[in-house]
């Protein structure tokens, strides 16, 4: 066969392999035989094989896996992978209810109530209608790229059909169907080997196994719900899913009942109550309701807080409780010096998974418990997820059972215990020489948003710390390949990855430096607004209280621990060797520049409160011109409040306020003037 004619017979294949499998899959209206179809398939494979540079990106043959996937590539999401919001009973939807008709336009908020599916979250991205890309929810910021893996689940498609967006992307929920669970679990059954635990869990492992043909036999499948894009085909949420049901895509449709539009919450209360009853009957878990704003007019204006949408929220349902007995308690110590008490418990099977340990957080929470040696207590699981001891079954206590009082000692060290005024926990006083501390904090500096060294995880800082070649960060940078060889696990590939990824991780920025060095109260955003303004650690270190102070949103807390930090001779020393390892202690000098154009800017020293619906810009776009030109955007007016940016609707008590504190209020047009755009 000529290669023009393969092509040819290659993508006529490919295309009706794919309408094949759209109809089995998604529509249940199969119109050929499983025989005819592998028939199909084993005809397209023989082609690729002898003809593979004609082979597509997207074949029907990647269905059957067998790629081989060693790493996983971490890429950042183009649109963050945000969390929801929980509530638990009707009073939290109401709240939400209620906190939605301050804010929205509309004087009916139209709502959509749909599943909370329970398996792994994913983003597909498609161009021209092909996927190009699937990646994990991660940290919300980076995942993981699992495309090779996705590509094998029957329920995504590789190919669109019909009129679709140029490009978007789509979310949905992994998941493995129960009966596929206990196919499995039944087939490891007959093999003498280890059960799987949950059908979640099992999803979340096999979408990261390394041999794609593996991941197809497991026969995982995946329902969507969530469009985002610049060119999607209508103004709010429902109509976009129905759409993307004719696409392709396995969606929660009318047919199914896995979605409703609600004109009201009295609508999403009757979706709730009818799958809290019926959910057992579904072939997949779920754990609660979505409940979202329909109109993307709407939530553009309620817009996010940090962690999850204003204009969703998940509905929980009630999580199953367990009885067991309180065997003992131990306590851990993290990388800050905090002290966890953890209960130690009878096995107990919860949700699919056996018990033993449950977070007992703190001192208070233990006496507002009133937990005694030997309790019968409670156990549920948070986000039915972590477990945690809720109650105590004190009808059937011991009479002879004493209370718990906390350690005064720490377990790891034997240093004197602390809890200072204002604090939930005790903290152990050997920051230097307490070993979970010192491992703690590498692994905190090794991680993906502070100094993200490829090749090195937190059981290798465990085994190094063990073999006594780390005892703080700066030790990292003194390892040898002589050193690391003699270890169990450390072949020359798996070494040479280490030295590569520490001698990388010296071109990270000093932000996110200075975030890696683990200083109590100084997470990311901290971090960059120290580093933005000090412009390098020697200028940060020589900062007096008084100084630090006057950094934005720097209060006591921060400023105190910040000066301790700095004050301590032993960081000072550690600081040394890390700046003649070589690690960024100062900005670069495009950051420079951007700083002194954003200092320089049109807004610089001014803050503003952006209010209402705009006609040219969306308010996040206003908010990044603001930064963009050196301004700073409030949430709240107060006196030092420079302006109130208003568009239409804008916020009554928001208008009330400014006019009561004589804040200058300006239109759209005369902040795009003002930046002369």
């Amino acid at each position: 066969m000529k290669v023009k004619e393969a092509e040819q017979k290659i993508n006529q294949l490919s295309k009706e392999l794919h309408e094949h499998n759209h109809r089995y899959y998604l529509l249940d209206a199969p119109i050929i035989s499983d025989q005819s179809f592998d028939e199909l398939l084993n005809e397209l494979q023989k082609l690729e094989d002898a003809f593979p540079e004609l082979a597509l990106e997207n074949s029907p043959t990647k269905r059957v896996g067998g790629g081989i996937t060693k790493n996983f590539k971490t890429v950042e999401h183009r649109y963050p992978m945000l969390s929801l919001g929980n509530s638990y009973s009707k009073e939290d939807l109401i709240d939400f209810e209620k906190r939605i008709k301050k804010i929205t336009v509309e004087s009916e908020v139209e709502y959509t109530a749909e599943l909370k599916y329970d398996g792994v979250a994913i983003g597909l991205l498609y161009e021209k209608g092909e996927l190009v890309q699937a990646v994990t929810r991660g940290d919300g910021t980076h995942g993981d790229d699992v495309t090779t893996n996705v590509r094998t689940i029957k329920s995504v498609p590789l190919r669109l059909s019909g009129q679709y967006p140029e490009e978007f992307e789509i979310r949905g929920e992994i998941f493995m169907p129960k009966k596929a669970f206990k196919a499995l679990n039944d087939e490891k059954s007959q093999a003498g080997l280890a059960l799987m635990a949950n059908p979640r869990n099992t999803a979340s492992g096999t979408l990261k196994m390394q041999n794609s043909k593996v991941v197809a036999e497991r026969n995982l499948d995946c329902i969507f719900y969530h469009m985002i894009g610049n060119d999607l085909p209508f103004n709010n949420h429902f109509d976009n899913l129905i759409a993307a049901s004719s696409w392709g895509f396995k969606m929660p449709t009318l047919a199914n009942q896995y979605i409703k539009k609600c004109p009201d919450m009295e609508g999403v209360f009757d979706f709730i109550e009818y799958w809290d009853a019926a959910r057992d009957n579904l072939d997949f878990e779920v754990d609660g309701v979505v409940v979202k704003v329909n109109s993307y007019k709407s939530q553009d204006l309620l817009g996010f807080t940090s962690k999850s949408p204003r204009w969703a929220i998940a509905f929980k349902f009630e999580t199953e409780r367990v009885c067991t007995k309180l065997l003992s308690i131990t306590y851990q110590v993290g990388r800050t010096g905090a002290v966890t008490p953890v209960a130690n418990l009878e096995p107990v099977s919860l949700l699919g998974t056996t018990v033993k340990r449950a977070s007992l957080h703190n001192e208070d929470f233990i006496a507002a418990l009133g937990l005694h040696f030997n309790d019968e207590v409670y156990v549920e699981k948070g986000g039915e997820i972590i477990p945690k001891v809720v109650a105590v079954n004190k009808e059937v206590r011991l009479k002879d059972a004493q209370v718990i009082t906390h350690l005064n000692i720490c377990p790891e060290c034997q240093s004197d215990l602390e809890r200072s005024a204002g604090e939930a926990n005790y903290y152990c006083t050997n920051e230097s020489s307490c070993p979970p501390q010192i491992t703690g904090k590498i692994q905190h500096f090794i991680s993906r948003k502070a100094m993200d060294v490829d090749g090195l995880g937190s059981e290798t800082v465990e085994q190094l710390f063990a073999a006594g070649l780390i005892r703080d960060v700066a030790d990292l940078y003194d390892l040898t390949g002589v050193q690391l060889l003699p270890l169990e696990r450390m072949a020359e590939k798996s070494v040479n990855k280490l030295i590569l990824g520490l001698i990388q991780s010296k071109q990270v920025k000093f932000s996110r430096v200075l975030y890696a060095l683990g200083i109590r109260f100084v997470g990311h955003t901290v971090a960059k607004k120290l580093a933005t303004h000090f412009h390098s650690m020697e200028a940060l270190s020589m900062a007096q209280h008084e100084e630090l102070m006057a950094v934005d949103e720097i209060g006591e807390v921060i400023a105190t621990s910040v000066r301790a930090y700095f004050d301590s001779r032993e960081h000072q020393l550690l600081l040394r060797r890390l700046k003649k390892s070589g690690l960024q202690f100062c900005l670069s000098e495009d950051e420079m520049k951007s700083n002194e154009q954003k200092e320089g800017g049109l807004l610089a020293g001014m803050s503003v409160v952006v209010s209402g619906v705009f006609q040219g810009f969306s308010r996040d776009q206003l908010k990044q011109m603001i930064e963009q030109n050196g301004g700073k955007n409030v949430s709240a007016i107060s006196k030092s409040t420079s302006y109130l940016l208003t568009g239409d609707k804008v916020g009554p008590s928001k208008m009330a306020k400014a006019q009561k504190l004589g804040v200058v209020t300006i239109s759209e047009k005369d902040f795009l003037e003002m930046l002369s755009i």
